[in-house]
């Protein structure tokens, strides 16, 4: 294996790890949602909920697209596609993983 694909396969499962990292956390913190902020029965709650939700998808397609996208945009086409696809490669291993492991 090339020096070249081995930094695109690093790359792709550092995105993908970082992205777990991060779901999970987020995950975490809306478990415990009412221990941690209380119990919010006004517009906060609602408003606080969809801010967070537009701030996950921001770090999240970061995570996924933005190396992807800056390689594209250095004319590095090729490897930007294989480390976007990498990427979800290792995204959907982690996904079939936590899977069997809550169905076993």
């Amino acid at each position: 294996m090339t020096k070249n694909k081995t930094k695109l396969l690093l790359w792709s499962l550092a995105n993908s790890l970082g992205t777990v990292l991060y779901v999970f956390i987020i995950s975490q913190i809306l478990l415990s949602g009412e221990k941690i902020f209380g119990k919010m029965e006004d517009l906060w709650g609602p408003f606080i909920f969809l801010l967070l939700f537009v701030f996950s998808a921001a770090i999240v397609g970061l995570l996924i697209f933005g190396k992807a996208i800056h390689l594209y945009l250095d004319n590095q086409k090729k490897e930007a596609f294989k480390l976007l696809f990498c990427t979800i490669g290792w995204l959907f291993l982690v996904v079939v993983i936590f899977l069997l492991i809550c169905v076993l």
